[in-house]
């Protein structure tokens, strides 16, 4: 018998046996290929569900965040989409940096708005409130009127004291004549009411 190379075989002489299987090598089966299992209906939408899976926890950390509990829940199916926890992970995780980022922006901003305008709002209602003194202060004084300046200098003389309590004296003795004086301030009023309505 001659040496062929291995998986080369010669069709076997009359009355010779020729083995099917040589142990440790498959010569030919009789069986045919089995075909790869068909996947039903059911099992080929559960791996498009996962697909989406994949695709959406990136977007939204709420589903991230149903799907990280589904998945810690059963440990084999964790281990079966390990790939898809660490995903939701991520997810998660960029989320809470981005809600701390904003947060940052929002106080920078409301700082910054209360420095322009809350602030100056303050200073100027307190300006306000004090402002109506400032404004009196502002206002030019009066022009004091120098007849009053001239009664105060007179009345410190001795001349004029003298001349003051004279007529006063004379003003004492005509007093008991004041009743035709009022009669007469009376009846003017009316005399002039005709006039001004005419």
């Amino acid at each position: 018998m001659s040496v062929q190379p291995r998986g080369v075989h010669r069709l076997p002489d009359q009355g010779q046996v020729f083995p099917l299987f040589v142990f440790g090598e498959d010569i030919m089966s009789l069986e045919k290929p089995r075909p790869r299992p068909r996947r039903s209906g059911i099992e080929s939408e559960e791996e498009r569900a996962w697909v989406g899976f994949y695709q959406r926890v990136g977007r939204d950390p709420a589903i991230a965040t149903e799907v990280m509990a589904q998945l810690e829940s059963d440990p084999e199916m964790k281990r079966a989409h390990l790939a898809l926890y660490l995903c939701c992970k991520e997810s998660l995780r960029r989320h809470k940096a981005r809600q701390a980022r904003n947060k940052r922006i929002g106080q920078f901003i409301r700082w910054l708005c209360h420095g322009l305008f809350v602030r100056p709002l303050h200073s100027l209602q307190k300006g306000l409130r004090y402002g109506s003194d400032i404004a009196v202060e502002c206002l030019p004084e009066g022009v004091k009127e120098p007849a009053v300046a001239q009664v105060r200098r007179l009345a410190r003389e001795t001349e004029f004291t003298t001349a003051h309590t004279a007529f006063e004296q004379q003003a004492a003795q005509s007093a008991p004549d004041p009743l035709p004086a009022s009669t007469e301030a009376q009846a003017s009023p009316s005399a002039k009411t005709p006039r001004s309505a005419a």
